[in-house]
């Protein structure tokens, strides 16, 4: 399990930075629908490119740490989990968006209960490891 947890939380990194520099680059170009929606949307697009840039390289910082902090997992979850609550606010209050769309907030409401199960998994491996002994190094006093 703690290897599981390990790739998800560094895809998870991958995705969300590549998704953040994608927005980034190509402002309301970047989402279907907003493509005439003017320079206040491209650049309200481009700075959450920028912030979910920053939310993916938390993601990986993450998965870099020995062990993956199961406290970090677990934010990190939830930021994600409340952005798809806030898609299903978007679509009670103004209907279905364009169909990708759909699919990411499945996604966001899918992947976060998985990040919250597997979170301590890689914590828990640590602690059932056997501590490393060292050799004494004769040089040392």
């Amino acid at each position: 399990m703690a290897g599981l947890l390990k790739w998800l939380v560094l895809a998870m990194g991958v995705a969300c930075a590549a998704i953040g520099v994608f927005h980034f680059a190509l402002g309301i170009d970047s989402v279907p629908g907003e493509g005439s929606a003017g320079a206040t949307v491209d650049s309200r697009e481009r700075y959450y490119g920028a912030v979910f840039l920053g939310y993916g390289l938390a993601w990986i910082w993450a998965a870099r740490q020995s062990p993956v902090p199961s406290t970090a997992v677990r934010w990190l979850a939830g930021i994600f989990l409340l952005g798809g609550i806030g898609r299903l606010l978007s679509m009670a209050v103004h209907g279905a968006p364009q169909s990708f769309q759909i699919v990411l907030t499945v996604l966001e409401l899918a992947l976060p209960p998985l990040y919250f199960w597997l979170s301590d998994a890689d914590e828990r491996a640590a602690a059932a490891r056997p501590p490393v002994r060292r050799r004494a190094d004769p040089a040392r006093p």
